[in-house]
């Protein structure tokens, strides 16, 4: 029996909502720190949390805005942030139960808005943009974080590739080029891209997804079949923990 894409995610990410909140790659970062004093500058009214996941975005934004909603399409997600929020003290989090491409709020209804590893997973990426854009204020702030692609051809494939056998829902690491052409043909304004690297732990990474060892075994087989020029760009190390590329894509809602 096949599945649509949202019902994919919600049976990938439902199951692993706790390893989400835990997980020390989300819960931290330069890029979450970054954010945060984005936001501690504009001190928003409203801010969304868009494809919200273990809700750290929403946490750090919860410290500097008047009321902060998480948004993402897994229940089971949702209900774990909304646990997280409570033992915090965070009243002015709530949390919402929906896709990126659909967003049941009024248009310009925040004044900010932070989405971090989330896009690769939309099932329409441009749809996705164009909501967020919707739902903010003109001249609002939005930072998009996530995996990028490296750009060429066979780099671009090896990371999609791995992905993909990791995680079923996987869409795509776009490019910072495809970023800032959807984002600009959303209704963005580029106001600065910061690109870092990003240490994968092997082991962590895919016992989090709960990846099948069949898949497993598929990864480690690409990984040891990498060229040497490929295996150099992504720092692949002898227990399969590597390195990638992501960027911090701060615009203005146009």
């Amino acid at each position: 029996m096949t599945r649509s894409h949202d019902d994919l995610v919600q049976d990938q990410f439902g199951p692993r909502a706790e390893a989400y909140v835990q997980s020390p790659v989300h819960a931290a970062g330069e890029d979450l720190d970054a954010l945060e004093a984005l936001a501690e500058h504009a001190r928003p009214r409203r801010a969304l949390d868009l494809g919200a996941g273990g809700g750290h975005v929403a946490y750090r934004l919860a410290r500097h805005a008047g009321k902060v909603i998480a948004a993402d399409l897994s229940t089971d997600m949702m209900a774990a942030v909304a646990e997280t929020a409570r033992g915090r003290g965070l009243s002015n989090l709530e949390t919402c139960v929906t896709p990126a491409e659909a967003l049941p709020f009024a248009n310009a209804a925040f004044d900010f808005l932070g989405c971090r590893f989330s896009a690769h997973h939309w099932r329409d990426f441009h749809a996705g943009l164009r909501e967020a854009r919707r739902v903010l204020e003109p001249g609002a702030t939005a930072v998009f974080i996530d995996v990028v692609s490296p750009g060429p051809a066979a780099l671009d494939t090896h990371l999609q590739a791995v992905e993909l056998l990791r995680d079923p829902s996987h869409i795509r690491d776009y490019s910072v080029t495809e970023w800032g052409e959807a984002l600009t043909a959303a209704g963005f304004l580029l106001r600065a891209v910061q690109t870092r690297r990003l240490r994968m732990d092997y082991p962590s990474w895919v016992e989090r997804m709960r990846t099948p060892e069949h898949h497993r075994a598929a990864i480690r087989s690409l990984q040891a079949g990498a060229s040497r020029e490929l295996a150099a760009y992504f720092e692949i190390e002898p227990d399969g923990s590597f390195t990638l590329d992501t960027a911090q894509i701060e615009v203005v809602a146009g």
